[in-house]
């Protein structure tokens, strides 16, 4: 058999390469993959030549131990079958439905020890969307929202939208999010946001009440450094923006030159690969990712996951993902053929 692989090797080049099926170590299995799921914000910035080349892809999944430098193969979604386990491994592996922190393959080697076995009646599709379902989790946990705060989430993609559809869940007095594309809007108020809004519009005089100018709580999750500036702008006195996005190489510019140095307003960031201190002594990894098991079930993977492709047509799925960002959210590559 032959196996496919796809490769960033240049801004806006991807290659779908053939190798051959590789065999598994006697600590290992061979996974067969059915579905990946391709983030719309990290590889997009590889996609598009704009992650930094002198970062680690990520430290916390073995199968992402290099560098950003091309060529890299990237991903972190994969579902599948064990097909195959090497003498050491338990036997009871076998036709195994998994998940696994890897790259975009038809075909990998992984140990048990990093695989998830994927809950009986979860689709591959919906099992796709479990490390964004995590960050989006850990968006919430660092957020730390307070009953009767008014609540604005800027960017609705994937990340996004999973955070609107967590925070929509918390006694707030108003949820609000911010998108430039009218797709995104509309799924956001499907997933519970009170209201939605252009960029661009005078956020902080509508996203304020009567007791209190501006939102209390501002998420910035669209990956455009121009939202920051704008979260900022929104946020109302001593209230709080928590950053999720990641730039990579692109510069942000903000005005602090104004209301902001009076404000006191806080200014903090959130990533997946880590838990915030002061959670540690009752949350590790294990802990959250079986509550984003839990959460996934109850999610409308057809509000998020708006195209699929063929991994033969990858480099098409990026294309889409970077061009028309207007018209597609998240998309998945299958393995069928």
């Amino acid at each position: 058999m032959t196996a496919r692989a796809v490769s960033f090797h240049a801004p806006e080049e991807v290659r779908v390469e053939e190798f051959p099926v590789p065999e598994p170590d006697p600590d290992e299995v061979l996974v067969e993959t059915e579905r990946s799921g391709i983030s719309p914000g990290t590889e997009l910035l590889l996609y598009r030549g704009e992650a930094p080349d002198d970062l680690p892809a990520d430290e916390t999944i073995p199968s992402l131990s290099g560098d950003l430098t091309y060529p890299i193969s990237y991903g972190y979604a994969a579902v599948g079958r064990v097909i195959e386990t090497g003498g050491d491994v338990d036997g009871g592996w076998l036709d195994e439905r998994v998940f696994a922190f890897h790259p975009h393959a038809s075909h990998f080697r992984a140990v048990p020890a990093d695989l998830q076995r994927v809950p009986d009646g979860l689709s591959a599709e919906a099992a796709t969307l479990l490390p964004n379902v995590e960050a989006a989790l850990n968006v919430v946990m660092d957020a730390a929202p307070v009953v009767g705060e008014r609540a604005a989430v800027f960017g609705q993609g994937v990340l996004g939208l999973l955070t609107t559809a967590f925070l929509a869940a918390h006694p707030l007095d108003a949820l609000y999010t911010v998108d430039r594309y009218r797709l995104r809007r509309e799924r956001s108020l499907a997933l519970g946001a009170d209201r939605t809004f252009e960029p661009g519009a005078d956020l902080r005089g509508a996203l304020g009440c009567e007791h209190h100018e501006g939102a209390d709580l501002s998420i910035e999750l669209s990956g455009n450094p121009a939202a920051l500036d704008a979260a900022i702008g929104a946020t109302g006195y001593a209230g709080r923006v928590l950053i999720g996005s990641w730039y990579g190489n692109k510069r942000v510019d903000l005005d602090l030159g104004g209301r902001f140095h009076r404000s006191r307003i806080a200014l903090r960031s959130t990533q997946v690969s880590t838990i915030a201190p002061d959670l540690r002594g009752r949350w590790d990894k294990p802990r959250r990712l079986a509550l984003a098991w839990d959460r996934l079930g109850d999610i409308d993977t057809e509000a998020l996951l708006t195209h699929r492709h063929p991994v033969e047509d990858a480099p098409e799925a990026y294309r889409l993902l970077a061009e028309r960002p207007g018209e597609a959210i998240g998309a998945v590559l299958t393995y069928d053929s």
